[in-house]
């Protein structure tokens, strides 16, 4: 087993290396950009950023002269986008070395040497070297421009302005209202809708808005483009612009107050003061000898290979990867039922055997190629967990409270795809259990807690789950006050709230707009949001259960499956139509007798192994015709079971002398079956027509026009021009047990 200090420093390594070739191609643009008067501000700030993050990498794992040599550099960008110096040749043959210089520093780390290297040191010396700015002076440009605005610009944003305005860019106001749940990804469309017309500068909210969920924005931005064009152009982003007008020549117009500079001062200001070092353009690259600047080549040529043994691959890859396992699958399916119409051949008999060696061998490399494409999709839930934590320190600074944040299980590994979706489901339910579970140190310390609050992450695999727990030593959720919301918000009646289960009011939490706090916080209150994070948790397959003592504390639990990229199913006929029920969903399959069915409370039940379960007669819910089932079941009969003869043995059945799974294959009467369903802890009965099989399955997405249809979390092709779809079984569970009244008067509400 790999020690994690040694797998640190392997990602260490791998991500230093990316972020150099990331700056190497980033410089290349920058010096065509260059060469052609265009450069874009936004690729210096790319380099900056590359910069600073090899930084902070360099000084968590000890490399103190790439840290060093990063830390020069920084100065150097920082220089170079704040306008304080100009770019040239000399500065960007300064960057190239650099790039080079820390291929050589990140073998040397590799391989734990701590030889002298001198042409870092002279790098470093010629980096350091002082120079008086270069930054042009602004023109006479003055423009009426409010001086709320100006006293909020940061430094960058400062230089933008004047050398926008030095360019002949005529300035904008945009002013825009954003959803406060959807600000970033509109702003980020905003960008994208203007950046062919211009620069959005900076933007500042207000303070006005339609309603308390939005907000109001002005934004400032520069462009070539005429106003009408403008006007055309963010329409559809619902943008409202306007020009802003340029004072009058003999100076009238706002007056900053009092503290603040004037607007004239403001764009007449060159370059900001308090410039500590600045970096020599024409002298000491110009003048360095050859040998010294560029150092020894011969000696270099072996830094052009990479450090590091990983490579890094765009999971859509990865995806198409495992749609030709899929369509192999097929292959695979099809070769199974040739073999079994050769074996009932006599004359082939010689052949039939041959080819099924060929298909056991074929079946044993296809699923050493799907586990291996499994096993590369699959990241430690660690990377999520290390910027919790960052979280954790925030969030709690910010609400004056003293929190512990305990983490285990960060090596549990589960979908790539799953792991960038938990982010803010996970995050959200953090800021929670802080602003809502923890207590303050006073409030602590008089019920006689630690005045340190802690708060438990831990993530476990369970199956072919993977589990993750978040819980806190806090106060526990306030059910009497989470009745009254309900009740006030007209979630439910009275009488609904009085015959109504602890379990089922800890799930009012998440019902949209629901919260315990009278008071407004900055931070989510518990059951504001909690509505999304449910979606989003069940989009990725999972179910979120809660838990809570009052005074002990609340453990919120998230099941999720391993990977969404291909699972194994159960293959099932529901009157006339084919669906596949994921097996890690699956518990077992059992026959129906009918006469054991009773009505509790509107709801079917039996009994089975002492324990109550609910039913779903999924030919009911889909609203399927169940009068075509018994001729849909003889027709595939009469073809050969033509369905079950490449797919294994069904749940719980047997496989007869041919190969065939029985259970469900044979009779040509109406028998149900039950599927017994399970996500955590909650299960349902799934009645179906017939058990066909259990298959290896790629889930296909089922489009845009179909995303909204819940119960459903796909398609798969079965073979023979088969299609199956895929039910989505913990928001079948989640609706049909969960979803009261609603559910039992509108059967098909599940799907639509």
């Amino acid at each position: 087993m790999v020690d994690s200090g040694d797998r640190a420093r392997e990602e260490f390594f791998s991500e230093a290396q990316e972020i150099v070739e990331g700056l190497g191609r980033d410089l290349l643009a920058l010096d065509e950009a260059v060469r052609t008067n265009k450069v874009d501000p936004d690729v210096i700030n790319d380099v900056f950023r590359a910069v600073h993050t090899l930084k902070g990498l360099a000084g968590l794992f000890g490399a103190t002269r790439m840290a060093t040599l990063s830390h020069e550099l920084e100065e150097l960008l920082d220089n170079l986008r704040l306008g304080r110096i100009e770019i040239s040749a000399s500065v960007l043959d300064l960057l190239f070395r650099s790039v080079e210089l820390y291929g050589r520093i990140l073998q040397n780390e590799k391989d734990e040497r701590d030889a002298p290297m001198p042409e870092v040191d002279e790098l470093l010396r010629q980096l350091h070297q002082d120079a008086g700015p270069s930054a042009a002076g602004l023109p006479d440009d003055n423009y009426d421009l409010d001086p709320g605005l100006l006293s909020v610009l940061t430094e960058y944003e400062e230089h933008r302005l004047r050398t926008n305005i030095a360019s002949g860019m005529t300035l904008f106001r945009l002013r825009v209202q954003f959803h406060l749940a959807t600000i970033d990804q509109a702003l980020d469309d905003l960008k994208i809708t203007a950046k062919p017309y211009g620069e959005i500068i900076t933007y500042l909210p207000t303070g006005a808005g339609a309603d308390q969920d939005s907000i109001e924005l002005d934004i400032l931005m520069a462009s070539r483009s005429p106003l009408d064009e403008l006007q055309r152009a963010l329409h559809q982003a619902g943008a409202a612009v306007e020009e802003i007008p340029r004072r009058n020549n003999n100076g009238h117009g706002r007056v900053a107050p009092p503290g603040m500079p004037s607007m004239s001062a403001a764009l007449r200001g060159g370059a900001p003061t308090g410039v500590s070092r600045a970096v020599d353009l024409t002298g000491s690259m110009a003048a360095s000898p050859p040998s010294s600047a560029r150092g020894g080549r011969k000696g270099e040529l072996s830094s052009i290979r990479s450090v590091a043994q990983t490579v890094r691959v765009d999971i859509h890859k990865l995806d198409r990867l495992m749609n030709i396992v899929g369509e192999l699958a097929l292959v695979r399916s099809a070769l199974g039922r040739l073999v079994e119409r050769l074996r009932a051949a006599p004359t082939e008999r010689e052949l039939s055997l041959d080819l099924h060696r060929l298909q056991r061998t074929f079946d044993r490399h296809l699923a050493a190629m799907q586990a291996g494409i499994l096993e590369v999709r699959m990241v430690p839930l660690g990377q999520v967990f290390d910027k919790l934590a960052r979280v954790v320190r925030q969030i709690s600074r910010d609400a004056d409270k003293l929190v512990n944040l305990v983490i285990t299980g960060a090596e549990t590994e589960v979908d790539k795809l799953i792991v960038e979706e938990l982010s803010d489901p996970l995050m959200h339910m953090m800021r929670n259990a802080i602003d809502h579970g923890i207590e303050s140190k006073s409030q602590r310390e008089a019920v006689g807690k630690p005045a340190v609050g802690t708060i438990a992450l831990n993530a476990f695999q369970k199956g072919n789950h993977v589990v993750i727990e978040i819980e806190d030593d806090g106060k526990g959720i306030d059910v009497d006050k989470l009745l009254e919301a309900a009740l006030r918000r007209g979630v439910m009646t009275p009488e609904e709230a009085r015959t109504t289960s602890y379990r089922e009011v800890l799930n009012l939490i998440f019902q949209p707009g629901i919260s315990t706090k009278t008071d407004v916080s900055e931070l989510s209150g518990r059951g504001v949001g909690m509505d999304v994070v449910k979606t989003n948790i069940g989009k990725l397959g999972g179910i979120i259960d809660v838990h809570s003592e009052p005074g002990i504390g609340t453990k919120v639990t998230v099941t999720l499956p391993i990977t969404l990229a291909i699972i194994s199913a159960l293959i099932v006929r529901v009157a006339d139509r084919l669906f596949a029920i994921p097996l890690t969903n699956v518990q077992e399959a059992v026959a129906l007798d009918e006469s054991t069915v009773r009505q509790i409370d509107g709801r079917e039940m039996i009994t089975l192994r002492n324990s109550t379960l609910q039913l779903c007669y999924l030919a009911r819910l889909f609203g399927l015709n169940e009068e075509e089932e018994l001729s849909a079941r003889i027709a595939g009969l009469l073809g050969g079971a033509r369905g079950g003869s490449a797919a294994r043995p069904a749940v719980g059945g047997r496989r007869g002398s041919d190969g065939r799974g029985t259970l469900g294959l044979h009779g040509g009467s109406k028998r149900k079956y039950i599927v017994v369903a399970s996500v955590g802890a909650r299960r349902l009965g799934l009645v179906v027509s017939t058990l066909i099989g259990q298959q290896d399955v790629v889930i296909k997405a089922l489009g845009p026009s179909l995303a909204s249809v819940r119960g459903f979390s796909g398609a798969t092709e079965l073979g023979d021009q088969r299609i199956a779809l895929v039910l989505d079984a913990p928001a079948l569970i989640e609706e049909i047990l969960h979803g009261g009244d609603r559910q039992r008067n509108d059967p098909r509400s599940t799907h639509g």
